[in-house]
């Protein structure tokens, strides 16, 4: 049998790259998996596939850098007790504008408190934040909800399997080099290039060569397939071709890539939320962070991050070591907190215009 957990060693070589490491777009991703892992192409193709069918892996993708391709946002709800279930699911079941959909909770004593319910929304570019949440929350029942787009990214990654072997207080030599949002129009061409370049690959499609059938999927040559892909890395708006781990449920044998879900906040004064977001964005324990603004009921928080763990204590070792660093820069924190993570699922967000208005039509009567 072909080992499919994430802890067999030859398992761990390929994902500690194939989880975050291979940036933008590649014509040959899992040779270039293979290279960087050391692991021959044959065994890459059979590992992935096997830990896909077996659900270690949950989705093989091409990731987009969706904050320059849609307008999104961070987004807490406040729903009554006996509303959290049945808003959670269709969140995660009925609305493809919803990502990450985790119920969170802390031990703080603020307002913030009341807002169980966190997702990540994003709508096509041109459309409303507002629109789209004012009819999420008269279909669920919510009660309210706080917007928090990023205005800034410092850490955008996964990387479960290599981060298991990083220590509290690991970081980059450098800053972390804030990537600043804006939303780039694409051509109807872009688009059918993008939607076809964006879809989780099937079993049968990990293979190389890789994106001939997305070319002809999307009735284009695959030199042209290329060239508009290469063109989109330019702009900035492809992330990393990835194998996400599925890390918040156990594998068929009971085998967890991690068990604990923090989201980190900290109040840093306002106009040195880059300065402050590059050096908590250098902590290689992060899968996250952003420079978000969480307005009075989260103590004007400004700057959030995500760490994952198997371990409570040692989550927040991670964070401790982070509010040191802040403290020895010179960085003064008015305020932070912890909100963990309970139950939760995630999706990629659909951004197509086309799905948009469908959508709506449907929901809005």
């Amino acid at each position: 049998m072909i080992p499919t957990e994430h802890t067999d060693p030859i398992n761990s070589r390929i994902l500690s790259i194939s989880e975050d490491k291979i940036s933008g777009f590649s014509r040959e991703p899992f040779l270039e998996i293979s290279r960087l892992s050391g692991v021959e192409l044959p065994v890459v193709l059979e590992r992935i596939r096997a830990m896909l069918e077996a659900g270690t892996i949950r989705r093989v993708r091409q990731t987009l850098l969706a904050t320059n391709l849609a307008e999104g946002a961070l987004v807490a709800w406040k729903v009554a007790p006996e509303k959290l279930d049945s808003a959670f699911e269709f969140m995660f079941r009925e609305d493809p504008f919803s990502g990450h959909v985790v119920v969170r909770s802390t031990d703080a004593k603020i307002p913030g408190e009341a807002y169980k319910l966190w997702t990540t929304v994003k709508v096509p570019a041109g459309q409303s934040l507002d629109e789209h949440c004012s009819l999420l929350l008269k279909i669920t029942g919510a009660e309210s909800y706080r917007l928090m787009p990023a205005k800034g990214i410092f850490a955008l990654g996964v990387g479960h399997v290599r981060r298991k072997l990083i220590e509290p207080g690991d970081r980059s030599e450098m800053p972390a080099r804030m990537l600043r949002t804006g939303v780039v129009q694409l051509t109807d061409h872009e688009w059918r290039v993008l939607m076809t370049l964006k879809r989780e690959f099937a079993l049968d499609e990990i293979a190389e060569p890789v994106w001939a059938r997305r070319a002809a999927e999307a009735g284009v040559s695959l030199e042209d397939f290329y060239a508009v892909a290469e063109s989109l890395q330019e702009r900035k708006l492809l992330g990393r071709f990835s194998t996400f781990l599925e890390h918040v449920k156990p594998s068929q044998t009971g085998v967890r890539v991690t068990r604990f879900n923090a989201l980190f906040h900290w109040a840093v004064p306002a106009g040195r939320e880059e300065e402050a977001g590059s050096q908590i964005g250098r902590h290689e324990c992060l899968t996250h962070c952003y420079w978000r603004e969480g307005g009075p009921d989260f103590n004007n928080v400004n700057i959030m991050a995500v760490a994952h763990g198997t371990d409570r204590d040692r989550v927040l070792t991670f964070k401790a070591a982070i509010d040191s660093h802040l403290e020895e820069a010179g960085f003064p924190v008015s305020y932070t907190n912890v909100f963990w993570g309970g139950r939760s699922e995630i999706k990629p967000s659909e951004i197509s215009p086309f799905v948009y208005k469908d959508w709506h039509a449907k929901h809005s009567v």
